[in-house]
């Protein structure tokens, strides 16, 4: 809903918890926010994603039209999200805190995340992409690490076999 937007505190309300935006996701808010304003000035529909179909009602954009651009592409959101942890994990440091507030992660997730990205491989080679895995979840990889590898489920933490 529009109303979880707080553009001036740079936070989004999602299921109930306010999280923080970084500056692409901002950037990429505000811009859709724009758009939307010039396409559908008139509208009455409160949701944040609208449609052609959705603009002139007041019911939600549905999960297909939501997903559909993504469906074929070697960039999936689980993906996209994993990459997005990991990069925020390396660039404000290995704080499993912040990670848990940023991405409403669980306690024991944040830690893992951060313990994976403070190994000295986190910014090259293995990352939980190649992995397949995260977090405890079977992400569709088409690339595995080379057999003998020992990947961890958490981002980035990779060695190569012995």
């Amino acid at each position: 809903m529009l109303d979880d937007v707080d553009l001036g505190n740079r936070r989004l309300t999602i299921a109930g918890r306010a999280r923080p935006l970084d500056d692409l996701t901002l950037k990429l808010l505000t811009d859709w926010l724009d758009h939307r304003r010039h396409r559908w000035p008139s509208t009455a529909n409160l949701h944040l994603l609208i449609n052609n179909q959705t603009a002139n009602t007041t019911s939600r954009a549905s999960n297909h039209w939501i997903s559909a651009p993504m469906r074929g592409q070697d960039a999936t959101l689980e993906r996209l999200r994993v990459d997005r942890q990991l990069e925020e994990a390396l660039t404000h440091g290995p704080d499993p805190l912040h990670l848990a507030e940023v991405f409403g992660l669980d306690e024991k997730t944040a830690m893992r995340n951060a313990d994976s990205a403070r190994a000295p491989a986190a910014s090259s080679t293995c990352r939980a992409i190649s992995a397949g895995t995260y977090a405890g979840t079977q992400a569709s990889s088409p690339s595995r690490p080379s057999p003998g590898a020992s990947c961890s489920s958490g981002l980035a933490e990779c060695s190569p076999a012995r």
